[in-house]
């Protein structure tokens, strides 16, 4: 029972949005093995490499919105450490939709909260907040919202005064940010820029379509069932259109993707189209 590579991951997703008679053919015609055993693919999610590539926060984010203990513990070294993402996983706030009871916190995790900001604790959150005079003081006054009931204060503070520009910034790259509350911050070229530099994504199907390298994406990708099920499969269908036109049954065409997806720097759409134009 041996691990797939690299190139096998990525090919094997995207067999999944096939029939099973297509990718038993494929897999026939390019010498790809079977879909990976689940102890395999948790020892997979153990390797350090796996997670060498720099991951979208959002993508983080989707992971945490399981709840589980143990792949919060597995992400724990890969969460940017000026986020509030961190405080809340290491005192249990769930992230799951709907979810109130708290986390389990692994031991490893345990006492690993940095220091609370003294502005938080001579002011609170909101005052905390209004009172920063750069980036490095919002960063650490946003470091303490931390659960819904904290994002509805700092919705509501900022619609009845905005908060400091510098604020605004750092709550916004958050990637559990509320939606409507970067709305309510308004749009800027700039803005924009900030969210895409701290890897906030509308959701899995703009990771699946515009992130790349394409063999980087569908890795991660293939181990959604794993570490966000409730996620994977938008990415899933965002991709199907463009496999089913480009690549379909052709068993040819999917060999040409099978050698190009380790040397293709675009995103997984142009991998596909450039192994369909070539096939």
């Amino acid at each position: 029972m041996r691990d797939h590579c690299g190139a096998e991951h990525a090919v094997g997703f995207l067999l999944r949005l096939v029939g099973d008679e297509t990718a038993d053919r494929v897999r026939a015609r390019i010498g790809l093995p079977g879909p990976e055993h689940p102890s395999v693919v948790r020892r997979r999610l153990q390797r350090p490499w796996m997670w060498s590539g720099e991951l979208p926060s959002s993508v983080l984010l989707w992971v945490l919105e399981q709840d589980d203990p143990e792949l919060n513990a597995l992400i724990w070294p890969y969460i940017p450490t000026d986020s509030g993402l961190r405080r809340a996983v290491a005192r249990g706030v769930p992230f799951g939709p709907g979810r109130t009871e708290a986390v389990p916190v692994d031991d490893r995790l345990k006492d690993q909260e940095s220091v609370v900001p003294t502005s938080y604790v001579h002011h609170g959150l909101v005052g905390a907040l209004r009172a920063v005079g750069g980036m490095r003081a919002a960063r650490r006054a946003a470091s303490m919202v931390l659960t819904r009931s904290d994002w509805r204060t700092v919705t509501e503070a900022d619609h009845e005064r905005p908060l400091p520009g510098f604020a605004r910034w750092a709550l916004a790259v958050r990637p559990d940010c509320p939606p409507a509350l970067r709305t309510q911050f308004g749009s800027h070229r700039k803005f924009t820029h900030r969210l895409c530099q701290a890897g906030v994504l509308d959701g899995p199907a703009e990771y699946a379509t515009s992130y790349g390298p394409a063999a980087s994406v569908l890795q991660v990708l293939s181990l959604g069932h794993v570490l966000f099920p409730a996620r994977v499969q938008e990415a899933a269908e965002a991709l199907r259109p463009c496999v089913h036109d480009h690549l379909g049954d052709r068993e040819e065409a999917w060999a040409v993707l099978a050698r190009l997806v380790g040397r293709h720097h675009g995103n997984v759409p142009q991998l596909v189209l450039a192994a369909g134009a070539l096939a």
